[in-house]
């Protein structure tokens, strides 16, 4: 634990991205191989579930240290983290135990099955048996909320290095549905093979946001298509069955039950990226009736016959048991159009139309249509690229269209946390209904650092009332909300919930009498929910 605390030091303490790779590479190079494999793990987001509710830990806390409730919560509404509000106030430790990672996530673990007494007693006793950083982490870990600055990229950049392997093929290897349980070092990293795990898939492959036109060239360089509102995902299908994984290595087999009977249709060995779509009658839906399936292990029939699924294929990434991820999109793409061609129709699977344009022009018009066919844009790709690994630039561009906007009253501010725990700056939102106002939405990014401590200045003179760490404001600041959809929810007392909302800008030049009413936000609803 004290090697994976320095690591840990040496990554937050610093920026650059050469320090951290090369903290990372040292760990590597000395840690044993099961801690080696939690590491990456931890940093990889495969951490241990929550052992003990945050609300036990910080009436523990409270009590060790001798604090009384309200002056721990004081202190936790400052410093913004609660295993570091933990780490701070707690007497020092009276030993200092020397254990591997492994040893404590594995005392975690043992915890998770006694009784609220006995957990209590091994959770103080490992409190007293840590020091800061040492004792600030096992916190972490115990609350489940382990996180740090260190991307998936970073990560096999460091391994690289400490292998001698290539970064691609580390990056495939880390793919997939593993845990330090169910895989060893030897197996998931040192082992020739990248497709021993038939359910792993490859790195997916993202587009920058495109700015203009000038770099682009030649339009007939170039494919387009529609940028669909839906779960990115690859279907894998090898061994006879099929598994489907989200962008974020989210394993979504079961949710989509519809996709299995590909199997009879796609040929062993095939790996499709595409979109999952609600779609009915040859026309995807909104994203609103896919979202009714988002969270769902078991999917009732009801559900299966309001929302089918299809996966609307872009592009193929193994053909016939090979990695064609080398060949050009356009070879890439004739091998896919054949085999959705051999598809009948019945079955869940579409191929995404390349859409016919001659200038940039054109693509603009094509854009301009996107809201009514519930896509979010348009993707525009060089027609000799490889797929890549990542988000790089140059020959994969996502166009999206202009989000939604309202302008609307802070009510509520927060204080955020980490680095802006000192700052408020999570927002509760109101569109104007007559003489009331109306809750409807919360945002808490868009704006700059500068405007966020302007903002917090004014919230600390003009508090109404707290509750809890929410403040009350005066109905005075407006600001324009901007949103990728709205759809009806029973849930909130406006009636509509946003996705994606966040703050465009704020709206210096707007009384509050001129924010947007609850009308505007219904004729939105009507219009694109």
């Amino acid at each position: 634990m004290k090697d994976f605390a320095a690591l840990f030091s040496r990554i937050d303490e610093s920026t650059k991205t050469s320090v951290k790779t090369a903290a990372l590479a040292d760990y590597f190079a000395t840690a044993t191989p099961k801690d080696r494999l939690w590491t990456i793990a931890l940093f990889t987001g495969r951490r241990p579930k929550r052992t003990i509710t945050a609300t036990r830990l910080r009436i523990w806390a409270a009590e060790v240290a001798g604090l009384p409730d309200w002056l721990f919560e004081e202190s936790y509404s400052i410093v913004g983290d609660l295993a570091e509000t933990i780490a701070l106030v707690l007497p020092p430790a009276n030993l200092d135990v020397d254990q591997p990672l492994e040893y404590w996530i594995n005392y975690i673990k043992f915890l998770s099955a006694l009784d609220d007494d006995a957990r209590k007693k091994g959770i103080l006793a490992a409190w007293d048996s840590l020091p800061g950083t040492e004792r600030f982490l096992f916190t972490k870990l115990l609350t489940g909320g382990f996180r740090i600055g260190v991307s998936a990229k970073l990560i096999t950049r460091a391994l690289a290095q400490s292998t001698g392997q290539p970064e691609p093929q580390l990056t495939h290897k880390l793919m997939g549905n593993w845990t330090p349980d169910t895989a060893t070092w030897e197996t998931l990293i040192e082992a020739n093979d990248p497709t021993a795990d038939q359910s792993r898939p490859y790195p997916f492959y993202l587009a920058h946001q495109l700015d203009g036109f000038d770099a682009l060239g030649d339009p007939a360089d170039w494919s387009a298509e529609r940028k669909w509102d839906g779960i990115r995902g690859q279907l894998i299908v090898r061994g006879g069955t099929h598994h489907l994984w989200s962008r974020g290595e989210d394993l979504m087999t079961d949710r989509f039950p519809e996709l299995a009977q590909l199997t009879d249709y796609l040929p062993d060995g095939t790996v499709i990226d595409g979109e999952i779509l609600a779609f009915t009658d040859e026309t995807p839906l909104s994203f609103n009736a896919l979202q009714k399936r988002i969270g769902r292990k078991t999917v009732p029939k009801k559900l299966l016959i309001e929302a089918p699924v299809i996966v609307m294929a872009y592009d193929l990434l193994e053909h016939a048991g090979k990695d064609i991820r080398n060949a050009t999109l356009k070879d890439r793409r004739a091998i896919l159009e054949t085999l959705v061609a051999d598809v009948p129709k019945t079955a869940p699977l579409r191929l995404s139309t390349s859409l016919p344009f001659q200038t940039w022009d054109d693509l603009a018009n094509a854009r301009d249509q996107s809201r009514a066919l519930h896509a979010e844009g348009l993707m525009l790709k060089r027609r000799d690229s490889p797929y890549l690994a990542g988000r790089k630039r140059g020959d994969w561009w996502k166009w999206k269209i202009d989000p939604l906007t309202i302008d609307a009253v802070m009510i509520y501010a927060q204080a955020g946390h980490g680095r802006r725990a000192n700052l408020f700056t999570d927002y509760t939102f109101a569109v104007r209904d007559g003489n009331d106002l109306v809750p409807f939405t919360k945002a808490y990014s868009g704006l700059t650092d500068a405007e966020f401590g302007e903002i917090t200045a004014w919230v600390r003179k003009n508090t109404l009332q707290r509750f809890g760490p929410v403040r009350q404001v005066p109905a005075h600041h407006v600001f324009e909300i901007a949103f990728e959809g709205i759809q009806a929810s029973p849930r909130h007392k406006s009636g509509v919930a946003l996705r994606f909302p966040r703050m465009l800008r704020w709206r210096r030049d707007k009384p509050m009498d001129q924010a947007n009413t609850l009308d505007d936000l219904k004729e939105m609803l009507a219009t694109y929910g």
